[in-house]
């Protein structure tokens, strides 16, 4: 005879079963990301606006330092990387703490006044590729109707083809208000996918219209050292020095990707195999995959410009036909910036729902969702999300130059987020002895890591000043 108590055992046990098969170890909702999503993750958010700019950066630093800068770029964002991915969990790497955010694993690991201090770093970092994300798909978005109107009258119709940057920033804003209102990091991997195809649509056909410009050229352009002093350029040996130091900041730039590291990983399901396993994986296939690819595009775009390379090869009008071609790359580069910046804004968005959530947990306002598709507003995340947009779509407004953007927002980031707190968190997560040869190596790379870091601000907001002098705020 089976007793009440008996049943209510079972019935107890199904449930937890049930509930197994639907929540994580820490009672969220079982993740499903995989090596495939967590490396279009990572795809969307390094491949981006910034290759772009490597043309101008190579020109910068010559045939003899660019290319090796950015393979050893590639090299340090892929080792720092993997010392991120291990400190997604506290202490066990398979059963430990998880982090759902890059601040969460400084607080766990860390502690003290290094939690504000990468939360600071972070999240402006974050918001300023917000504006650049802006600049960015409002230039590729004049650039297609400039395209247009050059094939129409003629290369020589600089006047007549020039207009106001600001009504393609208004625009790119009000799609963003719409997918700002997809809830999470798990919900937009559709829109990683489709914005990764993208990213590698337009700088293939950035590469391939390269690499006919140089052959129609009859040979490669450029000199071992980049932009002479003086010479066509004109310019003194300060800007030299200056424009050395903005390249660093735009390589650095390009490979940006490590504030979001901890957000993606925590995408992807359950051990086994862990989930910093997974990452170093999909870290390992990405840079890789990106570091060639930045290395063809950078190359062969300085190799088809030399030394007179655009800051950015698909608007500065090195090439003009076949204008459809140059168009869809435009238009690919617009659709990947949109799936970018949601990529790089979800942190911002999660940190500020979390916590009104934690505060005012039985509020309508915060937690009831109006489902429409992938869209889930509610009143919180619709009134600060569009808040957001647009106070960044008016910023890119009032700052609309790209390559000092670019360079400010690399030499910003990549010492405190990239290499400073990855190596401090895996000294202390896997008690690493003062003094040891390890301990010492990886201290080494820090330092190193932020002389250039320094160089690049420097560069950039000497940029910066030059480009303030040459456009108003607000000109467009």
């Amino acid at each position: 005879m089976v007793t009440i108590k008996e049943v209510s055992e079972v019935s107890l046990e199904a449930g937890n079963l049930a509930d197994s098969a639907v929540l994580d170890d820490d009672g969220r909702p079982r993740r499903t990301g995989t090596v495939l999503t967590a490396s279009a993750h990572i795809v969307t958010a390094v491949i981006g606006s910034g290759v772009l700019s490597l043309p101008w950066a190579v020109a910068q630093l010559g045939w003899a330092a660019g290319p090796p800068v950015m393979l050893v770029f590639g090299g340090v964002m892929y080792y720092t990387s993997t010392l991120l991915a291990d400190c997604y969990r506290a202490g066990d790497p398979a059963t430990g703490r998880r982090s759902y955010s890059y601040m969460e694993a400084v607080r766990a690991i860390l502690g003290g006044g290094k939690v504000a201090l990468c939360g600071v770093v972070q999240y402006v970092n974050l918001a300023a590729i917000a504006v650049g994300y802006t600049i960015a798909a409002s230039i590729s978005m004049q650039a297609i109707w400039r395209s247009n109107c050059f094939h129409a009258n003629g290369h020589a119709a600089a006047g007549a083809c020039s207009s106001s940057s600001l009504p393609y920033m208004a625009a790119f804003g009000a799609v963003q208000l719409a997918f700002s209102q997809i809830p999470n990091f798990d919900q937009i991997k559709w829109l990683s996918i489709v914005a990764s195809a993208m990213s590698f649509t337009y700088s293939g056909i950035g590469l391939g219209l390269a690499v006919a410009q140089a052959v129609s050229n009859g040979g490669f352009a450029g000199t071992l050292t980049g932009v002479a002093v003086g010479g066509a350029a004109g310019i003194t040996v300060a800007q030299k020095v200056w424009r050395t130091m903005q390249a660093l900041g735009n390589i650095a730039f390009a490979y940006s990707f490590s504030n979001v590291l901890i957000e993606i990983q925590d995408t992807v399901k359950a051990p086994p195999p862990s989930e910093a396993a997974v990452m170093k994986k999909a870290t390992a296939v990405s840079i890789a995959t990106t570091t060639a690819f930045y290395t063809l595009c950078g190359c062969m775009g300085y190799a088809a410009f030399g030394n007179a390379a655009p800051d950015n090869m698909l608007t500065g009008f090195g090439f003009y036909e076949p204008f459809w071609l140059v168009d869809v790359a435009n238009a690919a580069i617009v659709v990947h910036l949109v799936g970018a910046y949601q990529v790089f804004c979800q942190p911002i968005f999660a940190f500020v729902e979390t916590r009104a959530a934690a505060a005012w947990p039985d509020s309508a306002l915060v937690t009831k969702e109006l489902r429409v598709g992938p869209f889930a507003p509610t009143a919180l995340r619709l009134a600060c999300r569009s808040v957001f947009v647009c106070l960044a779509t008016v910023a890119a407004m009032a700052l609309p130059f790209f390559g000092s953007i670019v360079g400010l927002i690399g030499a910003f980031s990549f010492w405190p987020l990239t290499v400073y707190f990855p190596v401090e968190m895996y000294i202390k997560q896997r008690a690493v002895a003062s003094g040891s040869a390890k301990w010492i190596c990886l201290k080494a790379l820090a330092v190193v890591c932020l002389v250039l870091s320094v160089a690049a601000a420097a560069g950039s907001i000497a940029g910066f000043v030059t480009a303030f002098k040459v456009v108003r705020p607000f000109s467009g």
